[in-house]
């Protein structure tokens, strides 16, 4: 008796950990929510079937998902900006993903919602690129990339090309223009 209790209470535990559905909005390292790297553009209708799917530079004969799509919520949030690799080929995989709304977070609680002091706490920087607007931030072991704006650095790097910014001179409060996650494009 104690043995079918015990194997009814195992079966039970298993049934109720498979039916749970994976976290929708958690980032991790080649995957973020439902999405993976190695999901071809033309999946992403299937994959969002909920929500709702914009084709900006899809050719009007396509019959499959093809080039950059955005990803809004039925209410009208948007959600993701979902970019292939080659934006002529339906079967090519998502190389880069911006990210717009704040419930898409990593494991260490990092969303577009988040400012440079959250970065530094939480994640090594691995590199910081200086553009004509903004500064990138490269994080260590992961997918994840940001932009500052330059107006939220000090005055004396906003203009400045040349001049390398450390993330020491970044302010804790310096909000990100954009939260993008970067893939390297599948073989095919």
């Amino acid at each position: 008796m104690k043995k079918i209790l015990f194997i009814g209470a195992v079966s039970a535990l298993l049934f109720v950990q498979c039916g749970k559905d994976s976290d929708p909005f958690l980032i991790k390292n080649g995957a973020i929510g439902n999405l993976n790297k190695e999901i071809k553009i033309k999946q992403i209708d299937s994959i969002f079937a909920a929500d709702s799917i914009v084709k900006i530079n899809s050719s009007p004969n396509a019959l499959e998902t093809q080039g950059e799509v955005e990803v809004f919520e039925k209410g009208g949030k948007r959600l993701l900006l979902l970019s292939p690799n080659d934006e002529g080929d339906p079967n090519s995989t998502i190389t880069n993903i911006q990210v717009f709304d704040a419930r898409y977070k990593t494991e260490k609680g990092l969303n577009s919602g988040s400012t440079f002091k959250d970065v530094k706490a939480n994640y090594t920087i691995d590199n910081i690129e200086t553009t004509i607007n903004a500064v990138v931030i490269f994080l260590k072991d992961t997918d994840v990339y940001l932009t500052i704006d330059k107006k939220s650095l000090p005055e004396e790097l906003r203009y400045n090309m040349d001049l390398e910014v450390e993330a020491s001179q970044i302010p804790d409060d310096a909000p990100f223009k954009y939260f993008m996650i970067g893939w390297e494009p599948s073989e095919k």
